[in-house]
């Protein structure tokens, strides 16, 4: 079985509540379920939130929506995926492999994540993402990994950035296969994820443009109507890729 995990929670620190935020009449974390349903390697699809009571509504909308939820540390996200998977383990089965969404990506391309977990399969890789190094847009980040690279992190790391962020364990751990897929020409540099009110806006426009009820847009589309409309990319240009990551990095040396 391939699973896929989106994290999702309510307290972000740079847009709470953004993951319930209404993007073209649904919320965001809605719209990323979607898409992850027309990903044809994914067998089960799972949303990993909180303990805390700010994130009783993301249990309550998976419910309603009918997607399996899985309550788990506000922090250790790493604890939180590793006891999602053993969730699903007692529930539906073996797991071969997991994927890695968050729920601040409302543009993922099915078609890119499809390709990835097809890399992992062929290649019995351990590992398999887009970001290492990242040459699709921010927003399009995709990571696969074995259930037993996932068991071993989560037994051995330590680090406040290793918790907090699920695979840089694996990441920097020479032990594990990895490959990591490039986009030619190199797309990183722009901005598609949502972490601010200036990442929203941009989301909600392209929405605009492309979004069509019970349709997927994919992103040869969206890098259409951004060369259409270039004037677009300058709406959220200040912000940097993973600033978030970089902050728990931080944490690493203040121990």
């Amino acid at each position: 079985m391939i699973l896929a995990i989106i994290q999702a929670r309510m307290g972000s620190s740079r847009l709470p509540k953004k993951v319930m935020m209404d993007l073209a009449g649904r919320p965001v974390l809605l719209h990323v379920i979607d898409r992850l349903k027309h990903v044809s390697r994914v067998d089960e699809i799972i949303v990993a939130t909180t303990t805390d009571p700010s994130d009783d509504c993301v249990e309550e909308q998976c419910r309603i929506w009918g997607v399996p939820v899985f309550r788990g540390p506000v922090d250790d996200v790493l604890a939180r995926y590793y006891s999602a998977v053993q969730s699903i383990l007692l529930a539906r089965g073996p797991v071969d492999a997991i994927v890695r969404i968050t729920a601040d990506c409302p543009l993922l391309d099915p078609s890119v994540v499809d390709s990835i977990v097809g890399g992992m399969i062929a290649g019995q890789y351990d590992y398999v993402s887009n970001i290492d190094p990242p040459t699709y847009p921010d927003g399009l980040d995709v990571e696969v990994f074995s259930k037993g690279a996932l068991e071993v992190a989560f037994s051995s790391a330590t680090l406040p950035s290793e918790r907090e962020h699920v695979t840089p364990y694996i990441r920097n751990n020479p032990r594990f296969k990895k490959f990591n897929h490039l986009h030619e020409p190199d797309l990183s540099k722009i901005r598609l994820t949502l972490d601010t009110e200036k990442d929203f806006l941009l989301i909600s426009r392209i929405y605009q443009s492309l979004y069509r009820p019970g349709e997927i847009f994919h992103l040869d589309d969206v890098l259409r109507l951004l060369e259409k409309e270039p004037a677009l990319l300058e709406i959220n240009a200040e912000h940097e890729r993973n600033e978030g990551y970089r902050k728990s990095l931080e944490h690493d040396h203040t121990r």
